[in-house]
């Protein structure tokens, strides 16, 4: 039988992904800065179940919804014990906007998605190209869209941030990829 991981080894797991990949492939060119200035939150979810993590997960927009941006600018929720299954959490995500939308937050933030199974539409499992939404473990990322509106507006070309991403992770490979992220 599988054991679970400790919150401990999530969250190693976690801050490992967000140095090597997010910040060290330069997958979003935003993330370096609100992480040097101590601005991310990363809440490792215990939920055992859908409804407790979306109680959970509507109590964190509402903290980030009040709380400064200098304080916290993004947050990262980690679901250890539930959404495991990439289908059930992808249906999940709908679940998440319509929390959104309940708590008079549309607009006001998103949520972003990463999964360690993620897999874009149209595409292959083993395609490169989805490590960019890959994460060691179900990642929804709560961000202000007022960040992302200045951070896109001072970024030479951010349409081209995605194409980079793909070119970066079909080069890396997916044996690259895991390597990047494994503990030394």
């Amino acid at each position: 039988m599988d054991t679970l991981p400790d919150r401990e080894a999530v969250e190693t797991a976690i801050r490992r992904w967000l140095e090597r990949a997010v910040i060290g492939l330069n997958l979003c060119p935003f993330a370096k800065a609100v992480t040097v200035r101590d601005q991310v939150r990363i809440v490792i979810s215990d939920a055992e179940n859908i409804d407790d993590l979306r109680e959970e997960l509507g109590e964190e927009m509402l903290l980030l919804r009040d709380t400064p941006p200098d304080e916290i600018d993004t947050t990262l929720v980690v679901p250890m014990n539930v959404l495991g299954d990439f289908l059930d959490y992808n249906d999940f995500l709908d679940e998440a906007d319509g929390l959104l939308e309940a708590l008079e937050l549309e607009g006001v933030l998103q949520v972003a998605s990463f999964h360690p199974d993620y897999q874009f539409a149209g595409t292959e499992y083993d395609d490169p190209g989805n490590n960019t939404n890959r994460a060691p473990y179900p990642v929804l990322h709560l961000l202000r869209e007022d960040s992302i509106d200045r951070a896109v507006a001072a970024y030479p070309d951010p349409d081209a941030i995605i194409a980079r991403n793909i070119a970066t992770m079909e080069k890396l490979g997916n044996a690259g990829y895991r390597k990047l992220l494994a503990d030394d």
